[in-house]
């Protein structure tokens, strides 16, 4: 029996859009953005198992490597990581009839993979949560306000009238994906519907609590080696302005033998110290620096992701990058904050 509790949000012409290009095409590709976290993958191995539960030949591309710590959701080895194996995705990609684009709003977020997607035949269709979309594909889903590219792809099986198709492996992949984009439903989840349906996929007989313990208990020894390192040694606090910064260059994370996914979730250590509402991590990785943005309450660190460093996201979480050196990173970054300086003291938590 159809739940009935869940609000219609996605329009309806976009939702009919959605099932007739299911209908009309078999070879369909799934794709997400660059270092894909829990929410591209979770929405992405979600939308892998429906399609291939109806019968379509459905692959899932990811432009690059995940965390260790989500290779348990079923499906996962079952993606062609494209920078391990790029003439195979290219050839994937361009035999492709339709594409999904997963949690990301520009093409630029594929990183190698954008020319092809953008430049195949293929219909495409764009399901995302972050502000600002390109209007570049056939479908545009982008709803700002949701939790989560998971939660739109639960809402959008729901109003295609495929809640009663979503089995445990679909639920699992939705719950993890929604779980892990809001820091555990500590932030962007205050609407009521986000637990309407939280109680629904539990209705499929997930686990929740082993699929937390499969995210936040999963870690290696050398990332809690590596945390106190950086709470230790590479954490500046700017207590006027209720600011932390925590930072990391490229030796740092080569002497602590850091693997994907090791540093995921330090940003957010510094909004536990009382009076900080304001965290950022930058770090090296192989071409520029990138950098990670949380805030609590009232303070857009999206608005200051993307006038310094070419970034975006939401309110409370955001990202950017910066192609130079890690120590002008952080000069931008002080610069940043004292243009700031007048929201930060206001900001309210």
């Amino acid at each position: 029996m159809r739940a009935t509790i869940i609000t219609e949000i996605i329009p309806k012409e976009q939702v009919e859009k959605v099932r007739s290009y299911i209908e009309k095409y078999n070879k369909i590709v799934i794709t997400t953005h660059l270092s894909p976290d829990g929410d591209a993958l979770g929405s992405s191995l979600a939308l892998y198992h429906y399609l291939f539960r109806i019968g379509k030949d459905v692959k899932l591309i990811v432009p690059n490597a995940f965390p260790y710590f989500l290779k348990w959701m079923k499906g996962a080895e079952n993606a062609l990581v494209y920078e391990y194996n790029p003439g195979a995705g290219r050839h994937i990609i361009q035999h492709a009839e339709l594409i999904f684009c997963l949690d990301f709003n520009v093409p630029k977020r594929v990183g190698d993979m954008a020319p092809y997607v953008m430049n195949s035949g293929a219909k495409k269709i764009l399901i995302d949560h972050h502000p600002y979309p390109e209007n570049s594909c056939d479908v545009v889903i982008s709803h700002p306000e949701i939790s989560s590219t998971s939660e739109l792809i639960f809402r959008l099986l729901y109003q295609l009238g495929e809640y009663e198709r979503i089995d445990r492996d679909i639920a699992e992949c939705i719950y993890c994906g929604m779980m892990t984009d809001t820091g555990g439903f500590t932030y962007n989840s205050n609407d009521p519907e986000i637990f309407e349906i939280i109680s629904l996929l539990l209705r499929k007989n997930i686990d929740k609590d082993a699929i937390y313990s499969n995210v936040y208990h999963n870690y290696t020894e050398q990332r809690f080696r590596l945390l106190g390192f950086t709470l230790l040694k590479r954490m500046k606090i700017y207590n006027d302005i209720h600011s932390a910064l925590i930072y990391l260059s490229k030796e740092d994370l080569q002497k602590f033998k850091s693997g994907k996914g090791d540093t995921e979730g330090f940003v957010n250590y510094p909004l536990s110290i009382r009076g900080i509402i304001f965290s950022t991590f930058i770090y090296e990785d192989e071409n520029y620096v990138k950098l990670s943005f949380r805030s609590r309450g009232d303070f857009a660190c999206n608005e200051f992701a993307a006038e310094f460093f070419q970034g975006g996201g939401h309110l409370n979480a955001a990202g950017g990058e910066f192609y130079g050196t890690i120590q002008d990173a952080i000069a931008l970054f002080e610069k940043a904050l004292k243009k700031y300086e007048a929201k930060l003291r206001n900001a309210s938590c």
